[in-house]
């Protein structure tokens, strides 16, 4: 069984619910135990001492101000090349650590487009682990802006409009591990079964179990 822990603090994009039927989800259907541990406030500091076990770490978190020990904790965990996946938000994950974008998941967020136009998920890499069985699908949130990804990035999925076209799921490898980031993760992607079978495989792969 995979140990995965999960901190939600995307208050825009109610994280908190939207990771709670992530777990029911990734629970029943994959080999996977998730922690999930919650920021109350962009201000809280909740341990993350259960970094130490996890197999994984999912992060969907936004703008925090964390500090102290608990940010070191987390920049310990990547500094050791742990497994890593990112949801949207992830890439402004802390304000005092907004290096994490760049210099861990390999993104270059630079806002988003307004809201408003369905965003047509397409398919890249169809045969990455990742992707098995996973078909285009629709995407509810405003296109993030990711115009220069890392070059060591891997491309997996692009989000389209009518007008614009941007880089929506990669992955990388920092300091030896495996990293994916992905800038889906509106509140109802997390109603859409590809969405969810993409994050579930997504956390296989970045530990290395697929």
């Amino acid at each position: 069984m995979l140990n995965l822990c999960m901190l939600s603090g995307s208050f825009e994009y109610d994280s908190e619910v939207s990771l709670t039927a992530f777990k029911t989800f990734v629970e029943k259907h994959y080999p996977i135990q998730a922690n999930l541990i919650v920021y109350n406030s962009e201000d809280h500091d909740p341990s993350l001492a259960a970094l130490d076990d996890a197999d994984a770490l999912l992060v969907f978190t936004r703008r925090l101000n964390t500090e102290g020990a608990s940010l070191s904790q987390f920049q310990a965990y990547c500094e050791q090349g742990r497994p890593i996946v990112g949801v949207r938000t992830a890439s402004h994950a802390y304000q005092n650590w907004l290096a994490f974008d760049k210099d861990v998941l390999g993104g270059d967020y630079q806002g988003h487009y307004g809201h408003g136009p369905m965003t047509r998920v397409e398919i890249v890499e169809a045969e990455h682990p990742i992707l098995k069985d996973i078909p285009a699908f629709d995407s509810y949130g405003s296109l993030y802006k990711n115009p220069s990804i890392r070059d060591d990035t891997s491309l997996l999925l692009t989000g389209r409009t009518d007008e614009h076209s941007e880089p929506v799921a990669w992955t990388r490898l920092h300091n030896g591990g495996r990293v994916c980031y992905t800038s889906l993760g509106h509140q109802q992607d997390f109603e859409v079964e590809p969405f969810l079978r993409l994050l579930a495989q997504s956390i296989l792969w970045v530990s290395e179990q697929i």
